[in-house]
């Protein structure tokens, strides 16, 4: 158990982060805004920290739209069997005898619950422009990566903390592209124990000041 607890703490935690970078790579225009949103809160030679990010809007909108593209455990949780008939609030019924899980990937692609699902669009997120403030540490059902009730990841505040700010300092650092000749970035999936890239990235990273060099 503890070294599940290990795995499951480093290991998505970077997987999240290179999904968001492969995103900031094939988005420039995300990554444009980001840096700009960045700057503004830590100055040119500064340093984001904790306390900035908490500030940041736009950079908790793009790490949720990620979370959303791109769940690290597109399936909540190990099988469950159902020992008994299970009546669901819309009328369906789970049979005794049924193995079943929770598909957070189908939820966060369906097209009935999300505008053009395959999209990348932090706005989605951000109440002013029209998107809607989620809550991802299992407030709300509709994108819910970490889980939800009494099972809930225990180190959801951590893992969100990581993934922003490694977003945050890697964008205000560097400037992120494709290196040259290489093909676009592959979105390809691949489901081990977490969603990996299958593809990984390969980004090129060119320092935007001396400092950073």
């Amino acid at each position: 158990m503890v070294m599940e607890m290990i795995f499951r703490g480093t290991d998505t935690t970077a997987l999240v982060t290179e999904w968001c970078m492969a995103e900031v790579v094939r988005n420039p225009a995300v990554q444009a805004r980001l840096r700009a949103e960045v700057d503004a809160a830590v100055g040119g030679d500064g340093c984001p920290s904790d306390g900035d990010v908490a500030r940041m809007p736009y950079l908790q909108a793009v790490v949720k739209e990620t979370l959303r593209a791109h769940p690290p455990g597109p399936l909540l949780s190990w099988a469950r069997l159902a020992t008994a008939d299970v009546g669901l609030a819309n009328g369906m019924v789970v049979p005794a005898g049924t193995t079943a899980m929770v598909n957070m990937w189908a939820i966060t692609h369906d097209g009935e619950v999300w505008a053009d699902p395959a999209a990348f669009a932090p706005e989605r997120f951000i109440p002013s422009e029209g998107g809607a403030d989620v809550d991802v540490r299992g407030g709300d059902l509709r994108l819910a990566p970490f889980g939800a009730g009494r099972r809930v990841c225990p180190g959801k505040n951590l893992g969100l903390a990581t993934v922003t700010l490694w977003v945050a300092r890697l964008v205000h650092a560097f400037d992120w592209s494709l290196p040259d000749g290489s093909p676009p970035v592959s979105l390809d999936e691949v489901l081990k124990l977490s969603l990996e890239m299958k593809t990984p990235l390969a980004a090129a990273a060119t320092p935007r000041r001396r400092r950073a060099a």
